[in-house]
């Protein structure tokens, strides 16, 4: 018999935590609020941190044919689209790092992840209204009036995680002071831009990146603008087209180009939490945006939860199986994991690179290379390496 393993939410990180954990034997159900199974939102960045551990579950003929492999980025200015910085990547870094860095719709890599689980592995229509942690195991209640019981229960409900606030207790979202216009275009609307680069345009208090993804179809852009805050901390609100158009008013051909091919266009407010103290209870844990959501300035939101996933899997699969067993794997995990996403979610505030030598801001190469000990992690190889020794 087996770990009997719970994870709420069947979001990116939730349904690569179940991937990971099924593939080592464990018997895990996803309970998803949802009444079916879909992902919103636009494209993303895969880092070679991600891209790794990914391939490893078996999804990298999927991802050669649905992601992108960007073979450089461009910084144009943003009045008159004129070159100004290039950072090479594509080969470079896949050789550099031991995996590519790719960029892909968030739809595809959820439909992909999701074809890694027996379809009875992930129960719709299941939104969590409270749980019972107990010395035998964690007893969930759905508000549907059915009940089920666990060895582990896993939040990756997101940033508003009902299990979150149960373990960590409430806590205050932090406005970054800047909103996100995103959305997608099709690559063929917009024949200046190359669909094998992404591009960066940085205007004075703006600036826009575009990259593609379904396979290089389509580009997706985001548009980071200061902004009011608002109601609602929310990644998917939907705005005016008017809105993207009123923000790059005078901006380069490419750019406005960019703008008339836009259709629907959402809005979201960059909020982030201050990070956890703790994560886990000796049967609860948490992962993804519910345990450190952060700001997307390192791309590395989902990625951070992709490493999650695997290293609680590689924790788990390892535990005994009784009470003291599991809450040694669940301490294990939060004490390997809680350090290094702490870093790169403090670090994706500012999104900022390191000054030049001569005390001028930093560009592409210092930002590239601000990163790079992110883009080289490898959680499996850092999870197997052994402990350094007291001092």
């Amino acid at each position: 018999m087996s770990l009997k393993v719970a994870v709420i939410g069947a979001g990116l990180g939730g349904l690569t935590a179940a991937a990971a954990l099924y593939a080592r034997g464990l018997d895990v159900t996803v309970h998803e609020r949802g009444t079916a199974l879909r992902e919103q939102g636009v494209g993303m960045h895969l880092g070679p941190n991600g891209t790794r551990l990914l391939e490893r579950l078996g999804l990298g003929p999927r991802l050669a044919e649905l992601a992108v492999r960007p073979e450089a980025l461009e910084v144009r200015a943003f009045h008159n689209g004129a070159r100004v910085a290039e950072q090479e990547m594509g080969e470079a870094w896949e050789r550099q790092f031991g995996a590519p860095y790719l960029t892909v719709h968030r739809g595809d890599l959820h439909r992909m992840l999701a074809a890694l689980l027996p379809q009875e592995r992930v129960r719709t229509g299941k939104e969590l209204l409270r749980y019972e942690e107990g010395p035998g195991g964690v007893l969930l209640e759905f508000a549907d009036g059915t009940t089920s019981v666990a060895d582990v229960l896993v939040g990756a409900d997101g940033v508003h995680s009902a299990v979150r606030r149960a373990v960590a207790g409430a806590d205050a979202p932090v406005y970054s002071g800047n909103s996100a216009l995103r959305g997608l275009v099709d690559a063929a609307d917009v024949p200046s831009l190359d669909p094998r680069r992404m591009y960066m345009f940085a205007g004075p208090t703006s600036r826009v990146l575009c990259y593609p993804v379904s396979g290089g179809r389509q580009f997706t852009y985001v548009v980071v603008t200061p902004a009011a805050e608002g109601d609602a901390e929310s990644w998917t609100s939907a705005t005016d087209r008017a809105d993207l158009g009123s923000v790059l008013a005078g901006w380069a051909p490419e750019v406005r180009e960019l703008v008339g091919a836009a259709g629907e266009v959402r809005r979201w407010a960059l909020y982030d939490r201050a990070p956890l103290e703790r994560w886990s209870t000796p049967r609860v844990t948490l992962l993804g945006d519910a345990a450190h959501p952060m700001l997307p300035h390192h791309g590395q939101g989902a990625n951070q939860a992709v490493e999650d996933a695997v290293a609680l899997a590689l924790c788990l699969a390892g535990a005994a199986e009784d009470a003291r067993g599991v809450a040694a794997a669940l301490a294990r995990y939060e004490e390997f994991r809680r350090p290094h996403t702490t870093r790169v979610q403090l670090g994706s505030r500012t999104g900022r690179p390191a000054p030049r030598e001569d005390g001028r801001p930093g560009g592409v190469k210092e930002a590239a290379e601000d990163v790079g000990w992110i883009l080289s992690h490898d959680v499996e190889a850092a999870f197997a390496a052994p402990a350094p020794a007291a001092a």
